[in-house]
């Protein structure tokens, strides 16, 4: 079952680089492939929920990641004009138990990657994978690499590997990266403020970005997906006195941003690999999965997606390991395939009838005992098990993190 495998990962992101760090400990030998001439992040800020924080642990990086990052324990959202709580989620206040950590995806790829460095991985850099066929792999310059007993599709949503489907979210947002200003605001709260569902700003205090002390926030403005260039065309100006309208104590935030290079478009989508392996390959994180980040669960899932295939081809082996992982992932998936579904046009949207739904009903009722330890639970990714019994001819284990 533990046989020694050659197997490739393409993609050295998030779930890559966890998944490639506990093959490399289960003595695969390991090829990471990664399209760019230096790995590299892309993205602003994040949260790692608490469940995917236990598997940063398991690869050696949780201790970095969290000193780099920041912990917060509520995330809190405004609807103006009336200034109305219409979003209070509060991570679980004992002692000692974990809240969300919310990080530059920098200082997360940093810590994944030096963990990686520390184990025998070998990194294949500026290679662009096109396609994969029964474990051989085809870069864009035409080389071959291979054959690898398995493939693990880490690249993304986008993936040329992936025959994933996915339907356009009709809102997306501008993202950008600022330094925390002298501000009355929380540094340990994710805060937003609404105008309908049509108009979102948030800041996310991010801790520090590799080899640097000054303190971070991540800042979004949402925007219908196709409406890029018209934000461009309107001007920084316009932007911020409209955020600034929104959202008075926004302002130190926006002005820090002066170029609009400075913000980044992110488009979103939502997917779901029926099947998500194949001959010799496998599709784990948006390559198999792919949702709004309304949850913020998208590199919690990622994370998840890595050990339980690692574990599963320690169990069953590189042949069968695939498709365990499949089954024991996919109730968990599907569930917050579904929340995100259901969450996200209440807070992005065109919708008029939503929105009211949401601050007249929804949120009083979100109040009201145990509703609030239900959201908690669906935040810190732990409403339904991560993954079921992983059993392979008799031999099963665990996979709690």
């Amino acid at each position: 079952m533990n046989a020694r495998s050659q197997i490739a990962i393409v993609g050295a992101g998030i779930g890559g680089l966890a998944v490639a760090s506990m093959l490399a400990d289960h003595g695969h030998r390991i090829t990471v492939f990664d399209q760019f001439a230096t790995p590299q992040p892309v993205g602003s800020g994040l949260v790692i929920q608490p469940i995917g924080q236990a598997v940063l642990d398991c690869v050696g990086a949780g201790e970095m990641a969290r000193t780099a990052g920041q912990m917060i324990h509520r995330m809190l959202g405004h609807v103006e004009p009336s200034g109305r709580r219409v979003l209070d989620v509060h991570y679980d206040r004992k002692q000692g138990v974990q809240k969300g950590l919310a990080i530059h995806r920098a200082s997360l790829f940093d810590a994944l990657y030096q963990a990686a460095q520390s184990r025998d991985i070998a990194f294949v850099q500026d290679a662009r994978v096109t396609q994969s066929d029964a474990g051989r792999l085809t870069t864009t310059d035409g080389q071959t690499h291979g054959p690898f007993d398995l493939v693990v599709d880490a690249a993304g949503s986008r993936s040329p590997l992936s025959q994933i489907k996915t339907r356009p979210l009709p809102y997306g947002a501008v993202w950008g990266t600022v330094d925390w200003p002298d501000t009355d605001l929380p540094k340990d709260e994710l805060r937003q403020r609404y105008h309908k569902a049509d108009h979102m700003v948030g800041v996310l205090p991010i801790g520090t970005l590799p080899g640097q002390r000054m303190p971070k926030a991540a800042i979004f403005w949402s925007l219908p997906r196709d409406n890029h260039d018209v934000w461009l065309d309107a001007g920084l100006d316009a932007w911020r006195a409209q955020a600034e309208d929104l959202w008075p104590a926004f302002a130190p935030f926006a002005a820090q941003i002066t170029d609009p290079d400075q913000m980044t478009m992110a488009r979103y989508a939502h997917g779901t690999l029926r099947r998500p392996y194949g001959d010799k390959i496998v599709h784990i994180g948006d390559a198999a999965h792919c949702a709004s980040p309304q949850l913020g669960q998208g590199a919690n899932m990622a994370l998840l997606d890595a050990l339980v295939l690692a574990r599963a081809i320690s169990v069953a082996g590189v042949a069968d390991g695939p498709a365990l992982y499949a089954k024991a992932r996919r109730g968990h998936v599907r569930f917050y395939q579904m929340m995100s579904a259901l969450f996200t046009p209440q807070y992005q949207s065109d919708s008029t009838f939503l929105p009211v739904l949401r601050d007249q009903l929804l949120f009083p009722v979100s109040q009201i005992w145990p509703a609030p330890h239900v959201l908690t639970r669906i935040v810190r990714g732990t409403m339904l098990p991560a993954c079921g019994r992983l059993t392979h001819v008799g031999h099963p284990q665990s996979t709690h993190v």
